[in-house]
């Protein structure tokens, strides 16, 4: 009972905080955090004071597009698509460990551009509490530009937020965490659609055979697969291994690794910790 009353009361500051900004467009991918955040921003602003505003763009798969696009409808959102070319920037492609700053700061800017035309000057982002335990430069872009943050400034982490959606009924609240398709590339290695494409068809495979949540990262000629460990065995038993092997060497792989640690977030993230120690 306490928990339940604990929820209540984070969900009302959190109402109360969006109720004092005012109209606002939400920056939306339809995963976990953003969609709390518009059901809330609607529940404090009403449907006419909130628009769900999402990036199209080559670093997101087409079925997390068409997701943000059957979510948004379900909840009853506005929702603007704003195309972006991000293999136009070269501080993008050559992907240096700035590359996730200069990203956010092109799709914010471009969101929030196109917002304002639309009449909202206020943009909004789903970073949460527990965010700033990893490294997310894209973090200081969305500072910059003005984007605000309300789960954060509310205090609401990974877990509360789970919590919220499943209370509010929100399909998200077990959906695995997302994160563009460029973070599956290592730092220093350029980006390419090539190579988004490829990740995309090996992780949507994986998706098609049970393993939600997974990861395939491109190391050149080997993709490196991600999975929850206690699907390891899973994926190692037959027929499932042949098609892992059979989905990876048709996205263009020519080694296909399976790492024994398994899934963890921002994986590629740790040769930057370790060249720091």
């Amino acid at each position: 009972m306490g928990s339940a009353m604990d929820a209540d009361a984070r969900y009302e500051r959190l109402l109360q905080l969006l109720n004092s900004l005012g109209p606002a467009a939400v920056a939306f991918s339809g995963g976990v955090d953003s969609t709390l955040l518009l059901r809330a921003a609607l529940d404090a602003l009403g449907a006419r004071q909130v628009l769900a505003v999402t990036a199209v763009s080559v670093f997101f798969p087409a079925w997390e597009q068409q997701y943000s696009r059957d979510l948004a409808h379900q909840i009853g959102a506005r929702q603007l698509l704003v195309p972006c070319d991000l293999l136009a920037l070269p501080a993008v492609v050559r992907n240096d460990p700035l590359r996730c700053y200069h990203c956010k700061k092109a799709l914010f800017g471009d969101c929030a551009e196109m917002a304002r035309q639309t009449g909202f000057s206020l943009m909004l982002d789903g970073t949460n509490l527990d965010d700033g335990r990893d490294y997310r430069p894209g973090s200081r872009a969305a500072r910059e530009l003005g984007v605000r943050s309300p789960l954060a400034e509310a205090g609401l982490g990974k877990q509360d937020i789970r919590d919220l959606s499943r209370r509010l009924g929100l399909p998200t609240w077990k959906r695995p965490a997302f994160a563009c398709l460029a973070s599956r590339i290592p730092y220093g290695s350029p980006i390419s659609a090539h190579a988004l494409r490829q990740v995309d068809r090996c992780e949507s495979a994986l998706r098609s055979l049970g393993f939600d949540g997974s990861r395939a990262r491109h190391h050149g000629a080997s993709v490196r697969i991600e999975i929850p460990l206690p699907l390891l065995s899973q994926i190692l038993a037959e027929p499932t291994r042949r098609a892992v092997i059979r989905a990876a060497k048709e996205a263009g792989f020519t080694y296909v690794c399976l790492d024994l640690e398994g899934y963890r977030s921002g994986s590629l993230n740790e040769i930057l910790t370790e060249a720091e120690g």
